[in-house]
């Protein structure tokens, strides 16, 4: 009886933090865009236009619980329909010389079973996501080492537990540095597992060839090799040296970098072909000089897409003002004041892509 009154007061309780906790008409709002957006695709999306706002919820609560029916299991589909049908209707069951009235009880227990099963599936999947996200943390390093003349950060955000951007960066040897900024197309699990053999590919070449392009090329073919059919992935790996103001870099795919100077702020030339859309393919580095206080900026379009609860984009034109504003601070500084930016812009919208970035400032004279 005491264990039963602990675990009463634990609920209890919970509710009451439940309550206090505030923001639930925001959480509610974005969990059922999320809804609209993973079970309502374009073309309905299409045929809600126009529509009066009571034929507009119908049809959504319409596909929604469809959506709902058709990715359950066949018993669990079997027991949500039983459960439905129970609990609309009201059963008198004489068992000996007992009378049972069930005012729907039966049918609420039937819903309650398939919603604790289906909540006991999602708990074991996100603990198996969790340790992948650990595991794809623990591969990517905490910062970069220090090298003279330069300041070096990077940071990743996947938009699940796990996602499909790369950055790494790793010493080649007399004081070189070549770091690495990668998107595997799509996201989650699938991207997760092939942004980690890339990542193992360039790792394991980096020290073996001397030449950047023959890097890209080589990880093109192992990838293309390797990868499912139609994936394919944007690469951006440079190179640093110390005692030197120029970067040497390959785009193979990526968006182009920006430089950001004392008086300008502009993209760089675009890149070569991305990774596994063919088995071979050539490319060429190229090669920018930044002056003390310039600086070489990369991301992945999960920066410039990341979108607002009225849909608008974050946007290059926005990310070119803010980094001219920003260019005095530190590489650090530069991109956790960013990352905070980007927060505040997206505001309760929902992530939809990962999203990383890079940041390289030269520091002194060479």
């Amino acid at each position: 009886m005491k264990s039963s009154k602990t675990n009463q007061d634990g609920v209890f309780k919970t509710l009451h933090q439940d309550l206090g906790h505030g923001g639930h008409y925001r959480t509610i709002r974005r969990d059922y865009r999320d809804l609209k957006d993973f079970y309502i695709d374009e073309e309905r999306r299409q045929k809600l236009a126009g529509k009066n706002i009571v034929s507009r919820s119908m049809l959504e609560t319409w596909w929604l619980l469809k959506g709902l029916f058709y990715n359950l299991s066949p018993t669990r589909r079997l027991l949500l329909v039983l459960g439905f049908v129970l609990s609309m209707n009201h059963m008198t069951i004489q068992a000996g010389g007992a009378i049972i009235s069930d005012n729907g009880f039966l049918g609420f227990a039937l819903l309650l079973f398939v919603l604790i099963l289906e909540l006991k599936d999602k708990l074991l999947a996100h603990d198996e996501l969790e340790s992948g996200r650990s595991i794809q943390r623990a591969l990517m390093p905490n910062s970069c080492p220090e090298l003279k003349d330069w300041s070096v950060w990077f940071d990743s955000r996947p938009a699940r537990e796990v996602g499909g951007d790369l950055v790494d960066c790793l010493d080649v040897g007399n004081g070189s540095m070549t770091i690495t900024l990668a998107d595997v197309a799509g996201k989650g699990l699938r991207a997760a597992l092939l942004s980690s053999k890339l990542q193992a590919t360039v790792r394991a070449l980096a020290s073996e060839v001397t030449s950047l392009p023959d890097l890209c090329a080589k990880v093109n073919s192992i990838f293309h090799r390797d990868s499912l059919k139609s994936i394919f992935a944007s690469l951006l790996v440079l190179e640093l040296r110390p005692d030197s103001g120029t970067i040497r870099y390959v785009n193979a795919g990526h968006l182009p970098p920006i430089l950001v100077t004392k008086n300008d702020v502009h993209e760089m030339k675009k890149g070569h072909l991305a990774l596994g859309l063919a088995p071979s393919s050539t490319y060429e580095d190229h090669v920018v000089d930044l002056q003390p206080g310039d600086v070489f900026f990369a991301f992945t379009d999960g920066l410039t897409e990341a979108q607002n609860e009225q849909g608008v984009q974050y946007g290059i034109e926005r990310l070119s003002e803010r980094l001219r504003q920003l260019r005095h601070l530190s590489a650090r500084e530069i991109g956790e004041t960013l990352f905070r930016n980007i927060d505040s812009f997206v505001g309760e919208a929902s992530v939809r892509d990962d999203l990383s970035m890079m940041v390289i400032k030269r520091t002194s004279e060479v």
